[in-house]
């Protein structure tokens, strides 16, 4: 499967990222990839209020999101935030067109850092997977990284490959935190883990800022924890084909998931 990792860099203006997706999506779709994959909050990023923002998932926003999917002949997995029955909103992401039409409500809620996503924002309960092409695709976001057991439910659910959309927190260590969780949760589940993050903001004229707004080096790694590929901080889109048999040869070779007993 060829896949793209759009790594835009959102700003607090929902319409405006729009056209962010718009463009990477048809950039994705002329090289050739069947899945594109934006990061997490690429409908608006941390920073702001986040209940203003929220819509429904058949709101205009991601009717539009649809929309771009199905123009370009492409699934597309994006962030975006929707209404929790509690005033809170849900982290959400969406996954649309080549037959497909779910959502994942994110887990693990990044409380860490000095930083508490769980104020504003509301838990999932369960992990989503969809078959893209034939093929099953898991469902995570960000913070989820830091948790094997989720990725091992993916992949035991069929999971060969799985997304990550992320807007990463800066800070020391951080980054290399970052490269080490996702190669990890690779070699944990015997998947592919392609992890799309916000652009650093900085090297489009911003400002890191509190809020865990991203750092960039989205990446690609194999069953075994190799790196596939990697972008640097700023903006970009990384293509990359990926066999995705060789999820069922890592699984053989390590036992991750026949020898677990946890």
């Amino acid at each position: 499967m060829r896949i793209a990792l759009a790594q835009a860099a959102s700003s607090t203006e929902p319409e405006d990222n729009l056209k962010l997706i718009d463009d990477y999506t048809r950039r994705a779709a002329d090289a050739g990839a069947r899945l594109v994959v934006f990061p997490e909050a690429a409908m608006c990023r941390f920073g702001v209020p986040l209940g203003p923002v929220a819509e429904p998932l058949d709101g205009p926003w991601a009717t539009r999101v649809r929309a771009i999917a199905a123009d370009a002949g492409i699934t597309l997995v994006a962030g975006m935030f929707t209404p929790s029955a509690d005033g809170r909103v849900h982290n959400t992401l969406l996954a649309t067109g080549g037959g497909v039409d779910t959502s994942y409500d994110k887990i693990h809620l990044f409380d860490a850092f000095g930083f508490a996503e769980s104020d504003t924002v509301a838990p999932g309960r369960e992990p989503v997977t969809a078959d893209v092409d034939g093929h099953t695709v898991g469902l995570a976001t960000c913070y989820d990284v830091r948790f094997p057991g989720l990725f091992q439910q993916l992949a035991g659910r069929g999971a060969a490959l799985i997304v990550l959309p992320a807007s990463w927190g800066a800070g020391r260590g951080k980054r290399e935190q970052w490269d080490v969780l996702v190669r990890a949760r690779a070699l944990d589940s015997g998947a592919f883990v392609a992890a799309c993050d916000q652009a650093d903001p900085t090297t489009v004229g911003g400002e890191a800022g509190k809020a865990p707004t991203g750092i960039g080096a989205s990446l690609v790694a194999d069953p075994f924890g190799a790196v596939v590929a990697q972008l640097g901080a700023e903006p970009g889109l990384l293509v990359a084909d990926l066999d995705l048999d060789q999820a069922e040869t890592a699984r053989a070779r390590t036992g991750v998931l026949a020898n677990r007993r946890f």
